[in-house]
């Protein structure tokens, strides 16, 4: 029996999904092509093929990994944070750095990218409603411990008022796209809050 092992992979799957989700993030789904993929994966097709699966599947997999790391985001900022308030205050802020980051801001993955794709890709469009509704749940649970905190006043839905503290959160995506400031940005959600919310 031969002790020699298997060729080791050349890549690294969450490097190359990682650079893959960059030119996604940057072209669009319909705008991306293989080629840009393969010279931005380091891959060539056959092995980004056998690898990944069809420009769908890669995309799908940057599309989960960027949320993952939105999520975490959210799990720092507001649920370890005891004060509703601050807690989104923290979470629109560092979500901004995200969106906001480099010479041509490209907003967030997601929302800038994914509402497109959803037109002519059904397992996309199920892929951005598992994220809004998974992300309208997380923020009704907040909502919902506020309350029973006496942080905010009793509110009569709870659910939509859920909805609406995640709309600001795809407004500063589509504005940092479009090249609005951070500061203005940055007042904006603080705004918002203070709508939503009232004062502490």
């Amino acid at each position: 029996m031969s002790g020699q092992r298997g060729r080791p992979r050349q890549y690294d799957a969450q490097t190359a999904v990682d650079a893959a989700g960059k030119v996604f993030w940057t072209k669009g789904f319909s705008g991306t092509s293989l080629d840009d993929l393969s010279v931005a994966m380091g891959m060539n097709r056959p092995s980004i093929y056998r690898a990944f699966g069809d420009k769908e599947a890669i995309y799908r997999l940057a599309l989960a990994q960027f949320t993952s790391q939105m999520e975490e985001g959210f799990t720092r900022a507001v649920l370890h944070e005891v004060d509703i308030r601050k807690g989104l205050r923290k979470f629109y802020r560092a979500a901004l750095e995200v969106y906001s980051v480099g010479e041509s801001p490209l907003g967030c993955m997601v929302m800038c990218t994914a509402p497109s794709a959803s037109v002519v890709n059904p397992n996309v469009q199920a892929d951005l409603l598992k994220v809004i509704t998974q992300l309208d749940a997380h923020i009704l649970g907040c909502v919902e411990r506020a309350v029973e905190q006496g942080q905010i006043s009793e509110v009569s839905d709870a659910k939509s008022l859920s909805k609406l503290i995640q709309a600001v959160l795809h407004s500063l995506a589509i504005r940092a796209r479009a090249g609005e400031s951070k500061a203005s940005l940055r007042r904006f959600s603080d705004a918002a809050i203070l709508t939503f919310l009232g004062e502490a």
